[in-house]
């Protein structure tokens, strides 16, 4: 739990690192930060060999350490296998603010299926409840069309929980793009999906 400081020149960048863009106004006033405060959390790496080290997360900030020509970066220095590595870089990164509902899902099904975590271990891991980790991981089963419109803000989590409830792709695309058109509230799609399934049953019903 101690920290040390220790040569950025000696830190190798993470080949897990589940993050691959970092938006460059953040990441400049990061740098500025920096340079005016100095690094505030420490980096987490590990150990590789003599005088040389892997991170495990906060690579953000080695980077802007890097701009601001640090040539020292406090850190902790763990003991981690690779799943570790992978798991420690992914629950760090779902713990930041700006990502949109499918990059959460994205992580959270990282962990599932990389990691073999299970539901509860994983909501408990990241600090939620296994029904929350379980609507975030069914927002994949949607289709492509709609996990834009989820990721660029165009529609909301409430309204992506609606879709999922219809049983055809069409149909999720047909209301989908009602709600954009429209502008829809979350509670004007559910009673759309529930028209939908109504007509489900009824037709069902005549053919029986």
């Amino acid at each position: 739990g101690s920290i040390v400081s220790i040569p950025i020149e000696t830190i190798e960048v993470n080949p897990f690192q589940p993050r691959t863009h970092f938006d460059p106004v953040q990441l400049n006033e990061l740098v500025e930060s920096i340079r005016i405060h100095g690094i505030i959390q420490p980096i987490t790496v590990r150990k590789m060999g003599f005088d040389k080290f892997q991170l495990i997360s906060g690579e953000r900030r080695l980077q802007a350490s890097k701009i601001v020509g640090l040539k020292q970066i406090p850190t902790y220095v763990r003991a981690a296998n690779d799943q570790a590595m992978l798991e420690l870089a992914l629950i760090e990164n779902l713990h930041r603010s700006d990502l949109n509902p499918i990059e959460v899902a994205i992580g959270f099904k990282r962990l599932v299926d990389e990691c073999q975590i299970n539901m509860d271990e994983l909501g408990t891991r990241v600090g939620k409840e296994r029904s929350t980790v379980t609507n975030y991981i069914r927002l994949l089963k949607l289709p492509p069309e709609i996990q834009i419109g989820i990721r660029d803000n165009l529609v909301s989590m409430g309204h992506a929980r609606a879709l999922i409830n219809l049983e055809h792709i069409e149909q999720q695309i047909d209301i989908y793009k009602e709600c954009i058109s429209k502008g829809l509230s979350v509670r004007e799609v559910e009673k759309l999906v529930q028209l939908f399934q109504n007509k489900k049953q009824s037709g069902k019903k005549k053919m029986e």
